[in-house]
């Protein structure tokens, strides 16, 4: 009996951890399908977008089931509706060419969440460039049901596909291709907060080393 209640209080202390060391992402919030803005503890930052200009979905998707995007591990909340939801058709021969999101400063392991990649019929994708996404979530939506995304290499493909990617790292920008067409398929950015500050005594220390390195080489000359 103490095995199993020790096996039981073991289950629920990791579960409690994983929620408690998921990341609370704080999304974007759009204008337009070009710009939008991100609130964050250490300030707004501003998202621009350039590429494929297909519109924005205004108080669209419902982002649920919440399990879909958020996974209570590594992502604590999906997105929020009223947020909006940039729309992509993608294909090359309607609207190629690279696109890209760009933000103000520089934003740690932002997450994108996708929405209705592909359908049934006719697999969609996004091909990044020059960086890696990683799986979080995924699922149907509450609007087309559906199933959740696949990755290869830098690729995340989808037939009728819902989820949130991650991508490791610091991050000033990211670009992509959607070489399929699909009418149509959606996405969100957000991030889950800034690069931390050096602290003054980090300041000091670096200060301090550079000093006694200039010293070092004074002496040597002499």
């Amino acid at each position: 009996m103490r095995l199993r209640h020790l096996a039981a209080l073991s289950i629920a202390l990791t579960a409690c951890l994983s929620q408690a060391n998921a990341a609370t992402i704080d999304w974007t919030t759009w204008s337009s399908n070009a710009a939008g803005s991100i609130v964050t503890t250490g300030g707004p930052v501003g998202v621009t977008f350039a590429g494929e200009m297909s519109g924005l979905a205004t108080n669209y998707p419902s982002w649920t089931p919440s399990a879909t995007w958020a996974d209570g591990s590594v992502v604590a909340n999906g997105p929020s509706q009223m947020g909006g939801m940039v729309r992509l058709l993608g294909g090359g021969g309607r609207e190629a060419g690279i696109d890209t999101l760009t933000f103000a400063q520089a934003v740690v392991n932002p997450v994108i969440a996708i929405w209705s990649l592909g359908s049934g019929n006719a697999q969609a994708r996004f091909d990044f460039i020059g960086a890696t996404p990683v799986l979080v979530a995924g699922g149907p939506s509450a609007e087309y049901g559906g199933s959740g995304l696949s990755i290869i290499g830098n690729s995340v493909l989808g037939s009728e596909g819902n989820g949130t990617i991650e991508f490791i790292g610091t991050f000033t920008s990211l670009s992509w291709t959607n070489p399929a067409y699909e009418n149509y398929y959606g996405f969100t950015v957000g991030t889950s907060g800034l690069p931390p500050i050096p602290e003054p005594d980090t300041y000091l220390l670096l200060a301090g080393g550079l000093t006694a390195l200039a010293f070092l080489g004074r002496r040597r000359k002499l």
